[in-house]
């Protein structure tokens, strides 16, 4: 009975430890413990993990330039001669008399050098009268009308009075001032941007 247990001990363990079934019997005792050297349980076969692409960030298109603002377009510089109508003084205005050099100007950025109208205001000034010379008045009945422009200056912006020539940029209008009778005083405005 003892014996019997022996070899099926010696067979449990030779199956463990994967030296195949006994051939022989003997009586020397099976090793109770595998080698050191060798796994008690062969490792089964792990199949790599597959391997997978690298995760590329998506491409992105170039950021679309900012536009660049336009610029305004650079005031053009004119006389009181570009605006000279064929009238004589006392003559009735109408538009009709008007040429394509003049209206062609409306709404257009422009430079017009002349004198300011003298009057009680020295500095600040937000609207003024600006004649061809000052050796005479050029504004109110009688006189020509082409020879003056009113300048209403954009909100912020002011003059001050000078008994020497200057130069107004703004932009350039066609419209009819008329006094108290009736009567046509200046037909020229101008939105003043700059008074030099």
């Amino acid at each position: 009975m003892r014996c019997h247990k022996r070899i099926c001990h010696v067979v449990i363990v030779c199956c463990l430890v994967g030296c195949g079934p006994p051939t022989e019997v003997t009586s020397r005792p099976a090793p109770a413990i595998a080698r050191a050297d060798r796994p008690a349980v062969e490792p089964q076969s792990v199949p790599p993990a597959p391997v997978q692409a690298p995760v590329q960030a998506p491409v992105q298109a170039p950021a679309a330039s900012t536009p660049v603002p336009s610029r305004p377009a650079a005031p053009r510089d004119i006389s009181f001669d570009d605006i000279k109508l064929d009238l004589k003084k006392g003559d009735p205005f109408s538009r009709d008399l008007l040429p394509t050099r003049v209206t062609g100007l409306e709404t257009t950025p422009i430079r017009i050098r002349g004198y300011i109208l003298p009057s009680f205001q020295q500095t600040g000034l937000t609207q003024f009268v600006l004649v061809r010379d000052n050796m005479e008045c050029c504004f109110g009945p009688g006189a020509l009308l082409h020879d003056c422009v009113v300048v209403r200056m954009k909100p912020g912006k002011t003059a001050s009075f000078s008994i020497r020539p200057v130069a107004v940029t703004g932009t350039f209008r066609v419209e009819e001032l008329r006094g108290p009778d009736g009567k046509h005083l200046a037909i020229y405005a101008l939105d003043g941007e700059e008074v030099q």
